[in-house]
């Protein structure tokens, strides 16, 4: 399968989703600097054991254990991700991002549609058996844009209209 598309393609679809990243990281990155987590975007790669140690670049991530590093690799687990959908990524993003994020313990997994202007907010939770799931833990529009909230640090704040000051052209 060829996921690859000619540069027009990408180029408005590269600037919203590079929009919404930065303004997440700018406003989350100026409210956590003084706390022991930092935020990054899509420059930051993980690896871990769980997912054979492949390299995974989450869009967004919030990560507290900073010494948990394996060369230019993360190997401790962010509490926060997330993935800004494109249309060649969102069915990554969607299942296999997802399940990864689930397995290896992220805690919060945000999905931001930037086409749509809509987040859906995963958190993940285990099953009798111990085995992980993500479920649906609000899914927020214009309508309800007063509920976007980071369930994991709820003293960080971005309202819906920050995240998605997108230019639009």
């Amino acid at each position: 399968m060829n996921n690859t598309l000619p540069i027009e393609d990408l180029s408005k679809t590269y600037l919203e989703h590079s929009m919404v990243i930065n303004n997440f990281v700018i406003k989350i990155g100026n409210q956590i600097k003084d706390s022991l987590c930092r935020v990054f975007g899509d420059s930051v790669q993980y690896e871990w054991r769980e997912n054979d140690d492949k390299v995974v670049v989450p869009d967004v991530s919030i990560i507290c254990n900073m010494r948990d590093r394996k060369n230019v690799s993360f190997t401790g687990i962010p509490r926060f991700v997330m993935e800004v959908l494109s249309h060649a990524t969102e069915d990554y993003d969607r299942h296999e991002k997802m399940n990864i994020y689930c397995k290896v313990g992220v805690s919060e997994y945000w999905i931001a549609d930037w086409r749509k202007k809509q987040v859906e907010i995963y958190l993940f939770d285990f099953k009798e058996d111990g085995e992980p799931y993500p479920y649906l833990y609000k899914t927020v529009t214009a309508e309800n844009k007063e509920d976007l909230q980071l369930v994991m640090f709820p003293n960080f704040h971005i309202t819906f209209d920050e995240l998605f000051d997108i230019i639009e052209y």
